[in-house]
């Protein structure tokens, strides 16, 4: 019987991730999450087998109460501050989840956790030095705070397995969307544009790069991750390895869309907008043994989402 934690499971990926493992036999799921970013109704499934709990992880009388409660056997630690200009605009709350991945690694060792999760991001690559971004030989090198927390906990990852012997996954995780995830992301918020026949903002000319992957090809690459116990004590870059430009993508929504929407150029972001991003997904193809969706696609399943719902 497997007793699963997942923090932040009411945003994008954690729901997903939660949909996903409840599906698994003998499989309990406790989603702890504080809806800072998240919303209930994107884990609220007629299910006997998921138990949700408002609670902040970086409180740890808060968190504490539910690893002796329930006795976890594996922990995914998603929760966070997520979103380039919430993060930007709220550094010290970002560094607050510093305490958070702490409490979190305390509470897995000392409850005898077989094995924690981490997402990590592709912020902690910085401006890339090389492309592909590769897990072992691309330095880490970005100043950022959201950066700064996901490079501590990885770090903390590390130590906690060196000194307790607590096994560990850190997936850095690179542009991921899906249906449930927040409208101020730059993949629903250019289809929602199209469809509306507004302008698509593009901050700067658009050159910077980025890849995109669709929820359900993350997620199932965690789950193979858990359910064939690999990669243990490892890192896993999970994204699309397809780069593209933010000008060209701006345009495959509205040719997608079949939209009559302008694009509209704003000031280049002060900070933390990366001029390239791709990954090294070459561990990723491995477990997955099969083609990504295409973004086209998935731009198809965002639109018929907005237009249906």
């Amino acid at each position: 019987m497997e007793s699963i934690l997942v923090t932040g499971g009411a945003g994008n990926i954690g729901s997903a991730l939660v949909r996903a493992l409840i599906k698994r036999p003998s499989t309990d799921i406790v989603v702890a999450d504080n809806l800072l970013t998240g919303s209930i109704e994107k884990i609220k499934l007629d299910v006997h087998n998921l138990t949700f709990i408002k609670c902040d992880v970086n409180d740890f009388d808060d968190i504490s109460s539910l690893f002796y409660r329930f006795r976890f056997t594996h922990v995914f630690h998603f929760a966070a501050v997520v979103g380039v200009q919430r993060t930007l605009s709220n550094p010290l709350l970002v560094l607050r989840d510093i305490t958070g991945i702490e409490n979190i690694l305390r509470l897995c060792k000392n409850t005898g956790v077989k094995r924690i999760y981490f997402s990590s991001s592709s912020e902690v690559y910085g401006e890339p030095f090389e492309t592909p971004q590769n897990e072992n030989t691309t330095p880490l090198n970005s100043r950022l705070p959201y950066a700064v927390v996901k490079n501590v906990g990885e770090v903390y990852l590390r130590s906690f397995q060196r000194e307790f012997g607590l096994p560990y996954t850190i997936f850095r995780f690179f542009n991921t969307y899906g249906p449930r995830q927040s409208e101020d992301f730059v993949l629903p918020r250019f289809v929602k544009a199209a469809l509306a026949g507004t302008p698509l903002q593009i901050y700067g000319d658009g050159s910077q790069t980025r890849t995109f992957c669709y929820v359900d090809d993350t997620v199932e690459t965690c789950v193979t991750v858990h359910a064939e116990t690999v990669c243990e004590n490892d890192v896993i870059n999970i994204g699309s390895d397809i780069e593209m430009s933010i000008l060209d993508l701006a345009s495959m929504v509205i040719r997608v869309t079949d939209s009559h929407s302008s694009i509209e150029f704003l000031p280049p972001l002060a900070e933390g907008d990366m001029s390239r991003r791709c990954p090294d997904i070459g561990k990723m193809r491995q477990l997955l043994k099969r083609p990504l969706l295409p973004l086209e696609e998935g731009i198809r399943r965002l639109m018929d989402h907005y237009t249906n719902r």
